[in-house]
């Protein structure tokens, strides 16, 4: 038996979820876009960090610089594991803490070069995987996608 879109209909987690407007579009969508997350997480600079830890990186190098507190906010974590994460980066020499000048009881963060060398190197990888996927597609598919990514930045920021 085939679900609506041709595909195999896949289990659900709840069963009030089938119940739902749009339930099987988001399946779809949430296994898409996981598979594909997944895909290019495997696409990374130092494939000994963790996940979690490439994008703080990622984050202080595109907001630094900024406190632990601001970070985990960031990221969604709680600030004591924000600071074991934060410590594993800078015993790695990939980021620095750096007091406030403006309060000295306050450390900032930033990445050291070997930090954005990181950030640029995976976002390069990434970027290389995904092009010529992005390139085979046809140009109605690429319009497809690019409409896509403005919707999908709109639900990330509801």
């Amino acid at each position: 038996m085939s679900g609506p879109s041709g595909t195999a209909p896949t289990p659900t987690t709840t069963g009030t979820l089938r119940a739902l407007p749009h339930a099987r579009l988001a399946t779809d969508l949430r296994a898409a876009t996981l598979r594909l997350a997944r895909r290019l997480r495997q696409q990374k600079a130092d494939p000994t960090l963790s996940d979690g830890l490439v994008a703080s990186l990622g984050w202080v190098l595109q907001a630094q610089p900024l406190t632990i507190g601001e970070l985990a906010e960031h990221e969604g974590v709680a600030p004591p594991s924000m600071t074991r994460a934060v410590d594993k980066l800078v015993e790695q020499g990939l980021l620095r803490r750096t007091p406030d000048p403006a309060d000295r009881r306050r450390v900032l963060l930033e990445t050291t070069d070997a930090g954005r060398d990181a950030v640029l190197e995976t976002r390069r990888r990434r970027d290389a995987w995904l092009a010529p996927r992005l390139a085979a597609l046809t140009p109605d598919e690429r319009r497809t996608l690019t409409e896509a990514t403005r919707i999908l930045r709109e639900l990330t920021r509801s």
